[in-house]
């Protein structure tokens, strides 16, 4: 296979298995063939960039993410480089899962009204701020299912209106 071919299937996406089909040999020979060429995948270079970086000590680098395009990856705790765009995405859904996990725990819909339209203005009120561990939606942190389920136990589930009506004193919670 000729140079202009294998760049051809470099530059369409193709792995380093379909190479090695096409020229009729091993995946190790296919990277050969590639690098004698000056070729490399996507998923070469990548490892190239992250491996140069990690080595030099750089905390950031630009990388082409299949999702927002030309980026910034940041190097998290594991040594790995993240689109930080996308990484932020998965933090917000799995907040968003584990909120609809807790609604459901706590019976999907405010205590004193019923509402339950949106997931978003139902909130949990602490009946006893004493034994607050922490506030579930502060500042958005993150913790596992496990303790947010203990935290949600202390707590019953109102809507934003009923909410700011408990903490204002003009509506009060019935006990059960």
């Amino acid at each position: 296979m000729d140079r202009a071919e294998l760049q051809r299937m470099v530059e369409s996406g193709a792995t380093i298995r379909e190479i090695a089909d096409a020229i009729g040999d091993t995946p190790w020979m296919a990277r050969t063939v590639l690098r004698e060429a000056g070729l490399e995948t996507e998923r070469m270079r990548t490892y190239r960039l992250n491996r140069g970086s990690r080595d030099t000590g750089q905390g950031e680098l630009r990388r082409r993410c299949p999702v927002h395009g030309e980026a910034t990856f940041r190097i998290d705790a594991r040594g790995t480089y993240r689109c930080p765009q996308c990484n932020g995405e998965r933090v917000r859904a799995r907040r968003r899962r584990i909120k609809a996990i807790l609604v459901a725990d706590a019976g999907g819909a405010c205590r004193l009204c019923g509402y339950d339209r949106c997931l978003a203005a139902l909130e949990f009120h602490h009946l006893d701020p004493a034994t607050k561990s922490f506030g579930l939606a502060l500042r958005g942190h993150s913790r596992s299912l496990e303790r947010a389920r203990v935290e949600a136990a202390k707590c019953v589930l109102l809507c934003s209106n009923c909410h700011a009506e408990v903490e204002a004193g003009s509506a009060v919670i019935p006990l059960q």
